[in-house]
């Protein structure tokens, strides 16, 4: 699809299921499609080479997150301009469950298949996704934030393409004790491979740090 120094670029879409409970029935795995089709591995190395002249390529889950903002029935909401509430923190103590947390947890997990082309929400997701146990009402605002941003930048994604720097450059940072219930730091990194954004994450440290210098430099170690 797109070549930086002569590398290729793979599209790979994995279908999985996870099981939380055990199975008293006998479970039957087929191989997947393509193992030993000739006709479908002789499409898919045509479909390559197609590819392999085009100049950039745009990865989109357009389609994927109008769905999400339709099973929230948020498809008429005000967009908003972040996704995050810089001004506030979440926690857990002062605010009361939420009415429908299956509805929370299903929302958050279909968010997080999303950061696969929008890292600009891994961020406010990842925090989200700390109280998936017990959803309070302040999660409930944040989650909506969340949605409300996605709804006004639906055309959002990763473009990719043959830049002239080659050349790997990475950024961190580090939210301090950002959580105030925990007091743990939330890390995030991106890297870029010349103009590319080729890989991100944002997480909870697992240690508490007592400066924000400390933390910094453990986020530099990870």
């Amino acid at each position: 699809m797109v070549k930086q120094n002569k590398l290729g670029l793979i599209v790979l879409d994995v279908k999985n299921a996870f099981l939380h409970e055990d199975l008293h029935d006998k479970v039957y795995i087929y191989q997947p499609l393509g193992c030993r089709d000739p006709v479908y591995l002789d499409y898919v190395c045509n479909l390559k080479k197609s590819l392999y002249g085009l100049k950039w390529c745009f990865l989109s889950q357009k389609k994927y997150a109008d769905a999400i903002i339709t099973c929230a029935s948020m498809s008429s909401c005000n967009s908003s301009t972040t996704p995050n509430d810089t001004k506030s923190k979440l926690g857990g103590a002062s605010s009361t469950l939420c009415d429908n947390p299956s509805l929370f947890r299903s929302l958050v997990g279909a968010l997080q298949y999303l950061t696969f082309t929008r890292p600009d929400i891994s961020y406010p997701v990842q925090r989200i996704y700390l109280f998936m146990d017990a959803p309070m009402t302040d999660q409930i605002h944040a989650l909506k934030l969340v949605l409300r941003y996605i709804e006004g930048t639906l055309d959002y994604g990763l473009h990719l393409y043959k830049s002239p720097v080659d050349t790997l450059t990475s950024y961190t940072d580090v939210d301090w004790a950002g959580c105030p219930d925990t007091r743990r730091s939330t890390f995030g990194f991106c890297v870029f491979l010349g103009d590319n954004l080729i890989s991100w994450s944002s997480k909870h440290q697992a240690t508490i740090y007592r400066s924000n210098v400390e933390a910094e430099y453990h986020g530099l170690r990870m």
